[in-house]
């Protein structure tokens, strides 16, 4: 299953590199460092200026609630007393007074000066009871509701005749803004003063700090809800109120939680003549809402501050990241075998520098890779082939062209010293037709012999199987006669400065040693061993057998079921045991129409390349080695 798997990561298109995908691009990096950057500083920034703003709101709001509450308890222990010493005084006058007429006439003057007090009720043995009937009269009240007042409040009385001075709410009863103060008067008595609120209400004022008179009960006596005195509600139970209720000092300013779950600063001032409290708070939220507000303000200009920013930085990376992005495209190019670039940077800085660098060194390469097997190269560089030699099941190519002395001599005797560039042009056409049938087939040119070609297919890489290999190689031989056919095809007959060119392919697969050979001055990845010999003596034989393309009897059992070959009369090699089987390639078992496509035998392959026949009975096999012997014997 590995080895599966490991031929199939396997390339088998040269220059096939995949884009390495970038993770961070330093467009990102800019940006995200300076956002961090700004984020870190502006929030600080925000959040020292919020907690000290706070701080400072926080002051100033506790100052101003305290302030608040005791302006308005002062406000109110002042009327209070006003009432409670005025009341006290008329009835001292009451008491010296010696005939009714100045009693009348002490009544009328005191309610001329104090018309918010309804009615002064001596309880107790006197019984006494003053009433202010213009009061009742302003306010359409019946004076009844007096003694309904003193009968529903009879246990606070009884607690005034005993000493204790309190302070009630006498709206419920009396259905607008009354209050009664109950204060010991005599041995057994007290002295109860009805009197409108409507005055101490105006004390208390508007606004977010919130102030509201209560007595010793915890009862709602002033307020700026109304709806709540006239219900007679009491706010006993509230947090602030039994802290209130509990502490022992005259006054007092925390920050509490009510019952509705809200945070408020809360003050209180007792006013003890009275038994009574004045309490102020103002609502946390509330106090702070200037400071949410600004701080929200500073947080939407943040914002904007921090987009700008991150916009500008971005166009400011385009101008890094854009260059770089070319330059990242460009080695990928070059990774890829593609050395002749042109980087085209129009900045002025290391970039710009570092890109015509770039151009100089890709131009180096470009010469340099014409002087070496450029995808071997990229291979090695990449990790692909190994350093040193390694087994390889492949397959080897040998071509060469035929009487290349005799054409060379001529381009010598009709050109002169023109000779050479001439030949040197017409071998590079033909190389440069040959290497293209070998890379489009996935092969590998080992190198140039004169006006030999040598290369080879499973070595630095592979198609998948030896047998694939051997069938590229064999289709490679075969676009090479295509081609030689079609460019003689356009040369004139015996044109000395363009003669046609016929040659000679040998092929032979197997076992080989593949690996990059040399010294430390100069590699090169190449192939040798005994598979590599044969195949350069097959070449050797399409001469006198008059054919173009060999193949071994290894290269044939591999993709016998592919091609259409003639076997050749076995040839023993020196240094082989037993006669080399040898099979001249006609073509490809390919079809159209029903039709083989044509050559479909080894005379039509020589008819198209005006080969004749040999009689295999008059070859000259007097070789210098005698490596030959044809027709041999099994």
């Amino acid at each position: 299953m590995s080895r599966k798997k490991r031929k199939k990561g396997k390339k088998s298109k040269k220059g096939n590199i995949n884009a390495v995908k970038i993770r961070f691009p330093i467009g990102i990096k800019l940006v995200t460092i300076i956002t961090m950057l700004l984020l870190v500083s502006l929030g600080t920034i925000s959040v020292l200026v919020s907690v000290m703003v706070s701080a400072d709101v926080q002051v100033t709001a506790e100052d101003n609630n305290f302030t608040t509450n005791q302006r308005t308890a002062v406000e109110a222990e002042r009327s209070l007393s006003a009432v409670r010493s005025n009341a006290l005084v008329l009835l001292d006058t009451l008491g010296l007074a010696d005939s009714s007429g100045a009693l009348w006439q002490a009544e009328a003057f005191f309610f001329e000066r104090n018309q918010d007090i309804a009615a002064i009720v001596i309880s107790g043995n006197s019984g006494t009871e003053i009433i202010n009937n213009r009061f009742f009269l302003s306010n359409e009240l019946d004076p009844s509701v007096v003694g309904t007042f003193l009968e529903q409040e009879r246990e606070a009385v009884e607690k005034c005749q005993l000493g204790e001075q309190l302070l009630i709410n006498a709206t419920p009863v009396f259905r607008i803004p009354v209050l009664a103060i109950l204060c010991p008067w005599g041995e057994g008595n007290a002295a109860i003063v009805l009197f409108s609120s409507e005055t101490l209400n105006n004390s208390f004022g508007e606004g977010v700090n919130v102030s509201f008179l209560i007595n010793d009960a915890g009862d709602i006596l002033v307020h700026r809800d109304f709806e709540l005195v006239r219900a007679g509600a009491n706010a006993a139970n509230q947090p602030f109120v039994v802290t209130l209720r509990e502490s022992n000092e005259p006054n007092l300013q925390t920050l509490y939680t009510g019952e509705d779950g809200k945070r408020y600063f809360g003050a209180f001032q007792k006013i003890p003549t009275v038994n009574a409290a004045v309490i102020t708070s103002v609502e946390y939220d509330v106090v702070f809402e200037g400071t949410v507000a600004t701080t929200r303000r500073n947080g939407y200009l943040a914002g904007a501050v921090l987009f700008a920013s991150v916009i500008v930085i971005w166009f400011f990376s385009k101008t890094i990241s854009g260059p770089l992005k070319n330059l990242t495209a460009a080695a990928r190019k070059m990774q890829a075998g593609k050395f002749e670039l042109n980087i085209r940077s129009n900045t002025q800085d290391e970039l710009g520098v570092l890109a015509d660098s770039f151009n100089q060194m890709s131009n180096a390469l470009g010469v340099f890779g014409r002087f070496t097997n450029r995808e071997v190269a990229l291979r090695a560089m990449r990790g692909e082939i190994r350093p040193g030699g390694e087994s390889k099941n492949a397959t080897v190519f040998f071509s060469d062209i035929r009487n290349f002395t005799a054409i060379s001599e001529t381009f010598t005797t009709t050109f002169g010293l023109d000779a050479s560039n001439k030949i040197i042009a017409w071998l590079n056409e033909y190389f440069t037709s040959m290497v293209d049938c070998v890379e489009k087939t996935n092969g590998v040119v080992d190198k140039f012999i004169g006006d030999s070609v040598m290369a080879h297919w499973g070595t630095a890489y592979t198609s998948g199987s030896p047998a694939h290999d051997a069938l590229n190689c064999v289709r490679a031989a075969l676009m090479m006669r295509n081609r030689l056919a079609a460019m003689n095809r356009k040369r004139e007959t015996d044109d000395p400065g363009n003669p046609h060119i016929r040659i000679g392919c040998g092929i032979n697969s197997g076992l080989m040693i593949a690996g990059q050979l040399g010294s430390d001055e100069r590699m090169e990845y190449t192939v040798i061993g005994d598979t590599v010999n044969l195949a350069s003596r097959t070449e050797a034989l399409n001469k006198p057998l008059a054919t173009d393309i060999l193949i071994t009897e290894n290269t044939w059992a591999m993709i016998k079921k592919y091609i259409i070959v003639e076997e050749m009369p076995p040839v023993r090699v020196k240094g082989k045991k037993d006669p080399v089987r040898l099979f001249a390639v006609v073509n490809l078992k390919m079809e159209k129409d029903g039709m083989q496509i044509p050559p479909r035998s080894l005379a039509e392959v020589r008819n198209l390349l005006g080969l004749k026949p040999p009689d295999l009975s008059k070859v000259d096999l007097d070789a210098e080695e005698k490596k030959y012997t044809i027709g041999a014997k099994q």
